[in-house]
Protein backbone atom coordinates (compact mmCIF):
# COMPACT_ATOMS: atom_id res chain seq x y z
CA UNK A 1 0.00 0.00 0.00
CA UNK A 2 1.04 3.64 -0.41
CA UNK A 3 3.71 4.64 2.10
CA UNK A 4 2.95 7.84 3.98
CA UNK A 5 6.70 8.50 4.20
CA UNK A 6 7.16 8.30 0.42
CA UNK A 7 4.10 10.45 -0.26
CA UNK A 8 5.19 13.12 2.22
CA UNK A 9 8.77 13.13 0.90
CA UNK A 10 7.59 13.52 -2.69
CA UNK A 11 5.17 16.26 -1.69
CA UNK A 12 7.91 18.20 0.07
CA UNK A 13 10.05 18.02 -3.07
CA UNK A 14 7.14 19.35 -5.10
CA UNK A 15 6.23 22.22 -2.78
CA UNK A 16 9.86 23.15 -2.08
CA UNK A 17 10.49 23.46 -5.81
CA UNK A 18 12.30 26.77 -6.38
CA UNK A 19 12.21 27.29 -2.59
CA UNK A 20 8.65 28.61 -2.73
CA UNK A 21 7.26 26.95 0.37
CA UNK A 22 7.40 24.19 2.96
CA UNK A 23 4.87 21.57 4.00
CA UNK A 24 4.92 20.74 7.70
CA UNK A 25 3.86 17.31 8.98
CA UNK A 26 0.86 18.96 10.67
CA UNK A 27 -0.38 20.45 7.39
CA UNK A 28 0.23 17.18 5.54
CA UNK A 29 -1.67 15.17 8.18
CA UNK A 30 -4.64 17.56 7.95
CA UNK A 31 -5.08 16.74 4.27
CA UNK A 32 -3.92 13.10 4.03
CA UNK A 33 -7.28 11.46 4.80
CA UNK A 34 -9.20 14.03 2.73
CA UNK A 35 -7.04 13.22 -0.29
CA UNK A 36 -7.48 9.48 0.25
CA UNK A 37 -11.27 9.87 0.44
CA UNK A 38 -11.31 12.01 -2.71
CA UNK A 39 -9.48 9.31 -4.66
CA UNK A 40 -11.67 6.57 -3.17
CA UNK A 41 -14.83 8.39 -4.26
CA UNK A 42 -13.29 8.94 -7.69
CA UNK A 43 -13.13 5.14 -8.15
CA UNK A 44 -16.93 5.05 -8.35
CA UNK A 45 -17.19 7.76 -10.99
CA UNK A 46 -14.34 6.12 -12.89
CA UNK A 47 -16.16 2.80 -12.63
CA UNK A 48 -19.27 4.24 -14.26
CA UNK A 49 -17.15 5.72 -17.08
CA UNK A 50 -15.25 2.46 -17.54
CA UNK A 51 -18.49 0.49 -17.90
CA UNK A 52 -19.59 2.84 -20.66
CA UNK A 53 -16.26 2.22 -22.37
CA UNK A 54 -16.84 -1.53 -22.16
CA UNK A 55 -20.35 -1.17 -23.55
CA UNK A 56 -18.88 0.83 -26.42
CA UNK A 57 -16.38 -2.03 -26.92
CA UNK A 58 -13.36 0.26 -26.53
CA UNK A 59 -12.18 -1.08 -23.18
CA UNK A 60 -9.01 -3.16 -23.26
CA UNK A 61 -9.41 -6.82 -22.41
CA UNK A 62 -8.09 -9.14 -19.70
CA UNK A 63 -5.58 -7.61 -17.24
CA UNK A 64 -5.55 -4.25 -19.08
CA UNK A 65 -9.29 -3.73 -18.73
CA UNK A 66 -10.05 -0.49 -16.92
CA UNK A 67 -13.26 -2.01 -15.57
CA UNK A 68 -11.29 -4.92 -14.10
CA UNK A 69 -8.64 -2.63 -12.60
CA UNK A 70 -11.22 -0.41 -10.87
CA UNK A 71 -13.15 -3.41 -9.59
CA UNK A 72 -9.94 -4.92 -8.18
CA UNK A 73 -9.13 -1.69 -6.32
CA UNK A 74 -12.65 -1.43 -4.89
CA UNK A 75 -12.68 -5.12 -3.92
CA UNK A 76 -9.98 -4.44 -1.33
CA UNK A 77 -12.50 -2.29 0.57
CA UNK A 78 -15.36 -4.81 0.33
CA UNK A 79 -16.45 -6.05 3.72
CA UNK A 80 -19.25 -8.11 5.27
CA UNK A 81 -20.83 -7.38 8.63
CA UNK A 82 -23.78 -8.62 10.68
CA UNK A 83 -26.48 -6.13 11.62
CA UNK A 84 -28.63 -7.00 14.61
CA UNK A 85 -32.18 -5.70 14.34
CA UNK A 86 -34.64 -4.52 16.96
CA UNK A 87 -38.16 -4.34 15.58
CA UNK A 88 -36.61 -4.30 12.12
CA UNK A 89 -34.20 -1.43 12.80
CA UNK A 90 -30.40 -1.73 12.92
CA UNK A 91 -27.39 0.58 13.07
CA UNK A 92 -25.21 1.16 10.05
CA UNK A 93 -21.59 0.00 10.36
CA UNK A 94 -19.41 2.84 11.62
CA UNK A 95 -17.03 2.40 8.67
CA UNK A 96 -19.74 2.21 6.00
CA UNK A 97 -19.03 4.04 2.75
CA UNK A 98 -21.49 2.44 0.31
CA UNK A 99 -23.90 -0.47 0.54
CA UNK A 100 -23.40 -3.33 -1.93
CA UNK A 101 -26.10 -5.76 -0.80
CA UNK A 102 -28.07 -6.97 2.22
CA UNK A 103 -29.17 -10.58 2.70
CA UNK A 104 -30.71 -12.70 5.42
CA UNK A 105 -28.61 -14.70 7.84
CA UNK A 106 -30.61 -17.93 7.50
CA UNK A 107 -29.66 -20.87 5.31
CA UNK A 108 -31.55 -19.48 2.31
CA UNK A 109 -29.56 -16.19 2.38
CA UNK A 110 -32.23 -14.19 0.56
CA UNK A 111 -31.16 -10.90 -1.00
CA UNK A 112 -33.19 -7.94 0.23
CA UNK A 113 -34.41 -5.39 -2.27
CA UNK A 114 -32.71 -2.11 -1.36
CA UNK A 115 -34.85 1.01 -1.21
CA UNK A 116 -33.64 4.57 -0.76
CA UNK A 117 -36.92 6.38 -1.53
CA UNK A 118 -39.26 6.76 1.46
CA UNK A 119 -42.26 7.37 -0.79
CA UNK A 120 -41.62 4.09 -2.61
CA UNK A 121 -41.25 2.31 0.75
CA UNK A 122 -44.64 3.55 1.92
CA UNK A 123 -46.21 2.42 -1.34
CA UNK A 124 -44.77 -1.09 -0.95
CA UNK A 125 -45.81 -1.38 2.71
CA UNK A 126 -49.40 -0.43 1.87
CA UNK A 127 -49.62 -2.73 -1.12
CA UNK A 128 -51.74 -5.87 -0.88
CA UNK A 129 -49.80 -7.48 -3.73
CA UNK A 130 -46.14 -6.61 -3.06
CA UNK A 131 -46.00 -6.23 0.72
CA UNK A 132 -42.67 -7.54 2.10
CA UNK A 133 -42.56 -11.06 3.54
CA UNK A 134 -39.95 -13.50 4.81
CA UNK A 135 -39.81 -14.84 1.25
CA UNK A 136 -39.42 -11.38 -0.31
CA UNK A 137 -37.90 -9.06 2.32
CA UNK A 138 -36.85 -5.46 1.69
CA UNK A 139 -34.52 -2.96 3.35
CA UNK A 140 -34.74 0.81 3.51
CA UNK A 141 -31.33 2.49 3.70
CA UNK A 142 -31.61 5.76 5.58
CA UNK A 143 -30.11 7.11 8.79
CA UNK A 144 -30.43 3.50 10.00
CA UNK A 145 -31.18 0.20 8.26
CA UNK A 146 -34.91 -0.61 8.24
CA UNK A 147 -35.81 -4.21 7.38
CA UNK A 148 -39.27 -5.54 6.52
CA UNK A 149 -40.87 -7.70 7.70
CA UNK A 150 -39.77 -6.54 11.14
CA UNK A 151 -39.73 -10.13 12.43
CA UNK A 152 -36.27 -10.61 10.87
CA UNK A 153 -33.76 -10.48 13.74
CA UNK A 154 -30.52 -9.92 11.83
CA UNK A 155 -29.07 -9.51 8.34
CA UNK A 156 -25.70 -9.58 6.65
CA UNK A 157 -24.50 -6.49 4.84
CA UNK A 158 -21.86 -6.50 2.12
CA UNK A 159 -20.47 -3.00 1.75
CA UNK A 160 -17.50 -0.86 0.82
CA UNK A 161 -15.72 0.39 3.93
CA UNK A 162 -14.25 3.84 4.36
CA UNK A 163 -10.51 3.75 3.57
CA UNK A 164 -8.51 4.24 6.74
CA UNK A 165 -4.89 3.27 7.42
CA UNK A 166 -2.31 0.53 7.74
CA UNK A 167 0.39 -0.05 10.36
CA UNK A 168 3.72 0.50 8.50
CA UNK A 169 5.64 -2.24 10.32
CA UNK A 170 3.06 -5.02 9.87
CA UNK A 171 0.65 -3.89 7.15
CA UNK A 172 -2.24 -4.59 9.53
CA UNK A 173 -5.37 -2.51 9.13
CA UNK A 174 -6.12 0.19 11.67
CA UNK A 175 -9.06 2.53 12.16
CA UNK A 176 -6.61 5.46 12.37
CA UNK A 177 -6.27 7.85 9.45
CA UNK A 178 -3.02 8.17 7.47
CA UNK A 179 -0.46 10.33 9.23
CA UNK A 180 3.24 11.12 9.01
CA UNK A 181 4.79 10.47 12.41
CA UNK A 182 8.21 11.81 13.30
CA UNK A 183 10.78 12.56 15.94
CA UNK A 184 12.81 15.76 16.04
CA UNK A 185 16.55 15.22 15.48
CA UNK A 186 18.86 18.23 15.34
CA UNK A 187 15.84 20.47 14.80
CA UNK A 188 14.50 18.42 11.87
CA UNK A 189 11.48 16.12 11.60
CA UNK A 190 12.69 12.56 10.96
CA UNK A 191 10.22 9.87 9.92
CA UNK A 192 9.18 7.51 12.72
CA UNK A 193 7.30 4.40 11.62
CA UNK A 194 6.05 3.71 15.15
CA UNK A 195 4.01 6.93 15.13
CA UNK A 196 2.95 6.75 11.49
CA UNK A 197 -0.01 5.29 9.61
CA UNK A 198 0.26 4.38 5.91
CA UNK A 199 -2.47 4.98 3.35
CA UNK A 200 -4.88 2.13 2.70
CA UNK A 201 -4.99 2.87 -1.02
CA UNK A 202 -2.87 0.58 -3.23
CA UNK A 203 0.69 1.60 -4.06
CA UNK A 204 -0.19 2.54 -7.63
CA UNK A 205 -2.16 5.50 -6.24
CA UNK A 206 1.10 6.98 -4.94
CA UNK A 207 1.39 9.67 -7.64
CA UNK A 208 -2.30 10.54 -7.43
CA UNK A 209 -2.05 10.98 -3.66
CA UNK A 210 0.87 13.37 -4.07
CA UNK A 211 -1.00 15.40 -6.67
CA UNK A 212 -4.28 15.39 -4.73
CA UNK A 213 -2.66 16.60 -1.49
CA UNK A 214 -0.72 19.19 -3.49
CA UNK A 215 -3.98 20.53 -4.88
CA UNK A 216 -5.53 20.69 -1.43
CA UNK A 217 -2.50 22.43 0.05
CA UNK A 218 -2.28 24.76 -2.94
CA UNK A 219 -5.81 25.96 -2.29
CA UNK A 220 -5.26 26.20 1.46
CA UNK A 221 -2.02 28.17 1.16
CA UNK A 222 -3.16 30.16 -1.88
CA UNK A 223 0.05 28.95 -3.51
CA UNK A 224 -0.78 29.31 -7.21
CA UNK A 225 2.42 27.56 -8.31
CA UNK A 226 1.59 24.40 -6.37
CA UNK A 227 -2.02 24.43 -7.51
CA UNK A 228 -1.11 24.95 -11.16
CA UNK A 229 1.55 22.23 -11.05
CA UNK A 230 -0.90 19.79 -9.49
CA UNK A 231 -3.58 20.57 -12.04
CA UNK A 232 -1.11 19.99 -14.88
CA UNK A 233 -0.10 16.63 -13.39
CA UNK A 234 -3.77 15.64 -13.14
CA UNK A 235 -4.43 16.55 -16.78
CA UNK A 236 -1.39 14.60 -17.96
CA UNK A 237 -2.61 11.52 -16.10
Amino acid sequence: MASVNRVYSALKDLVNKDQRGFVTPAVFNNFAQVAQMNLFNKMFSDGALNKRLRQSQIDAGRDKSRVKQTNEDLAYFSKRGTISLTSGVGDKPTDLARVISIFTTDATAKNLELIYDEEKLEYILRSTLSAPSTTYPIAMVGDDIYVYPTSIASVYMRYYKIPQGLVPSTGARTTSSPRFGYTVVAGKEVYDATNSVDFELPEHYFAELVVEIAKLIGVNLRDTDVYTYAKQETQQQ
